[in-house]
């Protein structure tokens, strides 16, 4: 379980293709802390931690992994946010977030305010019923309050913290991020469609 507030920015080193599962090594300054076998959030992905050598790590991506999120577009150099789990606790400073991301959307508006960031993504319209005006959601990992609903589209805006510490400042249109919806919004939904909620 995380809560959508990055504790570090990483960088993609290595990209291996191993059958149908992908290795990612990956430098950051928080790996001489990580421990083989711990969960660590990648721009919002529940990852394992399977090898750790200095400031480098290894985690692996499985085919289901690569086709719901971002993941299938990461390539050397790339800088991903870190997030590691939520330990019992700890302040709850952004939303409960389980690491496992539903879909991805795309960046179709990015704006310069002055001292902020205005963004607008889109996504697949079968996902529409899970998003509330000021409700939560998570964008590459970050807990976001979105605003300006409309069927499949969402904005959020970003504050200079938010900017500087997270890979938000290589977004731009077109770019594809992953999104996990809130998941008591997914529950109710799902309650509904059984009948349990009228």
């Amino acid at each position: 379980m995380f809560t959508g507030i990055i504790e570090a920015k990483a960088r993609i080193m290595q990209v291996l293709k191993v059958g149908t599962n992908t290795d990612f090594c990956i430098e950051s300054d928080l790996s001489p802390e990580f421990k083989i076998d711990q969960s660590v959030a990648h721009n919002g992905v529940c990852l394992t931690v399977v090898a750790i050598q200095g400031k480098q790590y290894k985690v692996t991506a499985v085919n289901e992994t690569l086709l719901k999120t971002n993941l299938n577009n990461w390539t050397i150099g790339d800088t991903v946010n870190l997030e590691r789990s939520l330990r019992l606790g700890d302040r709850l400073d952004g939303h409960l977030v389980q690491g496992h991301v539903d879909t991805t959307a795309v960046c179709v508006e990015k704006q310069t305010l002055e001292g902020s960031w205005l963004f607008r993504f889109r996504f697949d319209e079968k996902f529409a019923a899970l998003v509330i005006e000021k409700g939560s959601i998570c964008l590459n990992g970050v807990s976001l309050t979105i605003f300006n609903v409309l069927q499949n589209e969402v904005t959020v805006t970003i504050i200079p913290y938010t900017y500087e510490h997270t890979n938000f400042a290589q977004i731009e249109e077109h770019t594809v991020v992953n999104v996990e919806f809130d998941v008591m919004g997914k529950y109710l939904l799902r309650q509904q469609s059984l009948g349990i909620l009228n």
